[in-house]
């Protein structure tokens, strides 16, 4: 399909969802698959909208829906329509429109497309058994079994009837027919088709009225209006089920097009990156940082870690995706002028957490430190320094910027700016510490007490004509003065950062360190 025209007829307005099940933190595949929803919406002045799947109350988990929008919020990608955003398609939570999928679920009964099952779990559970024992390689509940099976398709219309009206607990399946083909074209992986004898009579309405997946989202994109659904690689196999009740219920000339989305890989890309193995590995997999309201174990995120939300957007862009170009740092608004569903690869993309860090480092740099500023003050805060000049603040934060692939880095190569070091490496001094530079440096604060005007270029001139006349290469001098000033082997230019902290603390500085390594 050729990039640009993507409206089908039955469609007056692209418009895409993002459906996410309020069950725990939003992993990086999520916040890739809502990009890419937003790319093609906006690329194509189209509504991107966001709809919570709760139908599932057994995993629902507090406080997951509230992540949900504020990990959006954080990365820029605000829906047209939601639960927070409102819309004429309200409710955007399945578990208030309830009521709604009953009424297509029993329309398919009514037209043989789905039937009652009855079946208790030990009745399931016994089904499972006797095809175990007969060897077989399918233990589905589908047109092998179903005649076998307490539904009504095995009994009479007045049994069913009897069942129903003492209100006996039973579930709708599809009946999924058999020895047919189910085809359909992919915006991503072209065309795909499945052989129905291998696709099971999948729950659509459950015991408690409740709607699976299967039928909650095709009555929802098409009461919804959408016109393209995009979704992970892991829901091909369900695609059968749901182009079926799609042509039952409102036809397949008013289904979106479908693309399914490749995997994010783990980083030697065998397999679907996990939690599991962000944790094994150290790096997250979360958007944000998740708490687990029923164990309270924290779950790191990117944005806590120190990823600014342009490099977060970006590295997930290119995870699958490219322009066509050697191009690799776009900002949103970038993406969404270049973005094209034509150029999503079908394979899955490994995932590279150095890569990621080099993708937050860029951006580092191409942002003014105001965008930062106040992210980076708050991590200070929290260990302990308090900022009281923004002024200064700002100019440490552009000293030091290059050096910072994380903003939580920021602390780590500028603390010293605003406190004296607790630690000395004066193990990194000693090899190569002789009394000559005792006495030269005594002689530099000598010297810098003296000195009329305080500024770095003065400060390095200083310093190389003392040591010319103590016959020292500065050279050998610059590792201890910075060691002096930072405690360690980092930072800016050692006379950049005397001329920030001011004379005092330089000079305090140089005697505390003589002062311990004498």
């Amino acid at each position: 399909m050729g990039s640009g025209v993507y409206l089908c007829a039955m469609f007056n307005k692209i418009r895409v969802r993002f459906a996410p099940s309020p069950t725990g933190g939003l992993h990086l595949g999520g916040v890739r698959t809502v990009l890419f929803n937003y790319l093609f919406a906006k690329k194509q002045g189209g509504d991107f909208i966001v709809r919570i799947e709760d139908t599932d109350q057994t995993r629902f988990v507090e406080g997951a829906e509230e992540y949900i929008f504020k990990c959006l919020e954080w990365c820029g990608l605000v829906p047209d329509e939601s639960v927070v955003h409102g819309g004429e398609h309200a409710p955007y939570r399945q578990s208030e429109r309830k009521q709604l999928y009953r009424q297509y679920a029993e329309q398919l009964v009514k037209d043989g497309h789905a039937y009652y099952a009855f079946d208790t779990t030990e009745e399931l559970e016994a089904m499972r058994e006797r095809l175990k024992t007969a060897g077989s390689n399918s233990l589905q509940y589908d047109h092998h079994v179903r005649m076998q099976m307490n539904n009504s398709l095995r009994l009479l219309p007045e049994e069913t009837q009897v069942l129903l009206d003492k209100g006996t607990p039973y579930v709708i399946r599809i009946k999924v027919p058999a020895n047919e083909f189910v085809s359909f074209t992919d915006m991503i992986r072209g065309d795909i088709e499945f052989d129905t004898n291998n696709v099971d009579d999948k729950v659509l309405l459950k015991a408690d009225g409740m709607p699976t997946y299967h039928l909650a989202v095709v009555v929802d994109d098409h009461l919804m209006k959408i016109s393209h659904a995009f979704r992970g690689e892991e829901w091909l196999p369900s695609a059968p089920v749901h182009i079926l009740l799609w042509k039952h219920l409102f036809g397949l000339d008013n289904m979106p097009q479908w693309a399914h989305l490749p995997l994010i890989l783990k980083p030697d890309g065998n397999g679907k990156l996990s939690k599991r193995d962000g944790d094994r590995l150290g790096f997250p997999v979360y958007a944000m940082d998740w708490t687990d309201p029923k164990t309270n174990e924290l779950t790191k995120g990117f944005k806590e870690i120190g990823f600014l939300p342009e490099a977060f957007i970006n590295l997930l862009a290119v995870l699958g995706w490219n322009d066509g170009s050697e191009q690799e740092i776009f900002s949103l608004e970038e993406l969404v002028e270049k973005f094209s569903i034509d150029r999503v690869h079908k394979g899955g993309a490994k995932f590279d957490f150095e890569k990621a860090k080099w993708f937050n480092q860029e951006w580092i740099k191409k942002l003014p430190v105001s965008s930062f500023q106040f992210t980076v003050k708050e991590h200070f805060a929290a260990n302990g320094i308090t900022i009281q000049d923004d002024t200064y603040f700002v100019k440490v934060l552009e000293l030091v910027k290059d050096r910072c692939s994380l903003l939580n880095d920021f602390f780590t190569q500028a603390s010293f700016f605003f406190k004296a070091p607790a630690n000395i490496d004066i193990d990194s001094i000693k090899p190569k510490w002789d009394e000559k530079k005792q006495l030269f440096f005594a002689e530099l604060v000598r010297a810098y007490k003296l000195m009329p005007v305080w500024e770095h270029t003065e400060l390095e001139k200083e310093l190389k004509e003392i040591a010319a006349a103590n016959q020292l290469k500065p050279g050998e001098l610059m590792l201890p003065f910075r060691i002096m000033l930072v405690g360690g082997k980092f930072g800016p230019g050692v006379f950049d950062i005397a001329g920030m902290i001011g004379r005092e603390e330089t000079i305090q500085r140089i005697e505390h360190t003589l002062s311990i390594i004498g």
